[in-house]
């Protein structure tokens, strides 16, 4: 007999009375999930060029983040709760299949998390070079991640605005920038191009990190102002901001500076600056990069940790969970969240964004067979907002970005599949371990009153059937 224990009416209340995120504050919110700015863009031309880059930063939001988005905008309204795309893979494959997306979708956000104070310290040690190596640049790494942690718990409301401060700041310096070097561009460097010299596993690796998580909105869902109409036109909007915050900054380094492909890398953009303005625009331009990493930070911790609160409501992970902070803020999924960052802090770049995308394309796939299965089962549920097209058109939507997913596997090193095979395959024995728990009545389980039944045929209420 499966342990079905509700929330208590106290919770319930409390939780109603936490303040829901506005449309601004959604906007930014979903900038820094999945942007935040140019910053860790430089390698992209260090691996195709200017002409590839270019291209790929025009062409893959079509590929790609417009029809996340539209997926997301759909189920999210579809769905508006916390657990995000949990729900809609359990709603069409079962909860054990929920599961494993949270497992990994969740653990691609946390390693995706330990990325931020790395490009943080990659900008800030050319002006303090102690943090680039050994223990100063540990120290500073944990540090970092302490206090963007407290940030979150203080509440999502406070990142909200401070994703919309943050994110101006951060825009600024390249608009200057832009201005000034318009004596110096040159439009003939945009096509520079050399398809025999390109590092597909870099470039496929960098667009696909810097163009998505356009679902990681979804987990935040709950806590959305009317959320039905707010979250697609925050996506829309998020989606123009983040196009232009790429494609913009581009066309300045690359027409503005000869380039020279060797250098770009993470942190080149601050140099660009320096050559172009001055020092004084090389140290706003890292000012920059440093609060645009703390946004991305806070915006993707808040999206795991309210994702782990979803779970639990859901029943599919301990009730404990659940548990809030006076600030609405899920205590023990940040708590989580966090140890995570700190235990992957030791990997580079390039590792960290590889084994992030090689989980996070698994997640998709299962997103994208969850989207065309509720086209076809429920194609009469309340959709606020509907993809046009019907279950043909989700079929054809869905098929670039597969055959994109294909060539992101298809080119990840032996290591990076490896580690990812391993995590993968402790999601699927976590499942079990925990509904034998459950079982035991060892841990406390529990459903929130205030879901609805996910109605497929599968029990969603517990782990245990």
């Amino acid at each position: 007999m499966a342990v079905t224990e509700l929330p208590t009416t106290t919770t319930t209340t409390r939780t109603n009375q936490i303040k829901k995120i506005s449309i601004l504050p959604l906007i930014f919110i979903i900038f820094y999930e999945v942007s935040g700015g140019p910053f860790g863009s430089e390698d992209a031309v260090q691996a195709a060029g200017p002409l590839l880059t270019l291209l790929g930063f025009i062409v893959f939001p079509f590929i790609w983040s417009i029809p996340e988005a539209l997926i997301t905008a759909e189920m999210g309204t579809m769905f508006p709760e916390n657990s995000g795309y949990v729900v809609w893979v359990s709603s069409a494959l079962g909860p054990y299949w929920g599961f494993q997306q949270g497992w990994m979708k969740w653990l691609s956000g946390v390693i995706d998390n330990a990325l931020y104070p790395v490009l943080f310290l990659d900008y800030l040690k050319s002006a303090i070079p102690a943090v680039g190596s050994g223990l100063p640049r540990v120290l500073a790494t944990w540090g970092l991640t302490i206090i963007l942690t407290l940030l979150n718990y203080r509440g999502l409301t406070i990142v909200g605005f401070v994703a919309v401060f943050l994110g101006i700041f951060s825009l600024i310096p390249f608009i200057v920038m832009g201005f000034i070097s318009i004596p110096k561009l040159e439009p003939s460097r945009w096509v520079e191009v050399d398809i025999h010299d390109v590092d597909w596993n870099l470039y496929l690796n960098t667009l696909f990190w810097s163009l998505n998580y356009w679902d990681s909105i979804s987990t935040l869902v709950g806590e959305v102002e009317n959320p039905k109409k707010t979250l697609p036109k925050g996506l829309f909007y998020a989606l123009i901001l983040v196009v232009l915050g790429y494609v913009f900054p581009l066309l300045i380094g690359t027409g503005a500076v000869p380039v020279d492909r060797a250098v770009w890398s993470d942190g080149y953009f601050s140099d660009i600056a320096k050559i172009i303005g001055g020092v004084w625009l090389r140290w706003w331009l890292q000012a920059a990069a440093a609060v645009s990493n703390m946004g991305m930070f806070v915006a993707e911790m808040s999206s795991d940790s309210f994702q782990l609160l979803g779970m639990a409501e859901r029943g599919m992970l301990p009730a404990f969970f659940t548990k809030r902070s006076r600030y609405g803020t899920p205590i023990v999924g940040i708590l989580f969240s966090a140890s995570g960052v700190i235990l992957l802090s030791w990997l580079s770049f390039e590792e960290i964004v590889a084994a992030e995308n090689f989980l996070y394309c698994f997640g998709m796939i299962l997103e994208f067979i969850a989207f065309i299965l509720l086209k076809i089962k429920k194609p009469n549920a309340a959709r606020p907002f509907k993809v046009p097209g019907g279950k043909v058109g989700a079929i054809v939507m869905c098929i670039p970005p597969t055959i994109l997913i294909g060539f992101v596997l298809a080119f990840s090193t032996i290591k990076v599949m490896v580690i990812s095979l391993i995590a993968m395959v402790i999601g699927l024995v976590m499942q079990p371990c925990l509904k034998f728990v459950e079982r035991k009545k060892w841990i406390k389980f529990s459903v929130s009153p205030e879901l609805p039944d996910l109605d497929n045929g599968e029990t969603t209420q517990t782990l245990v059937q």
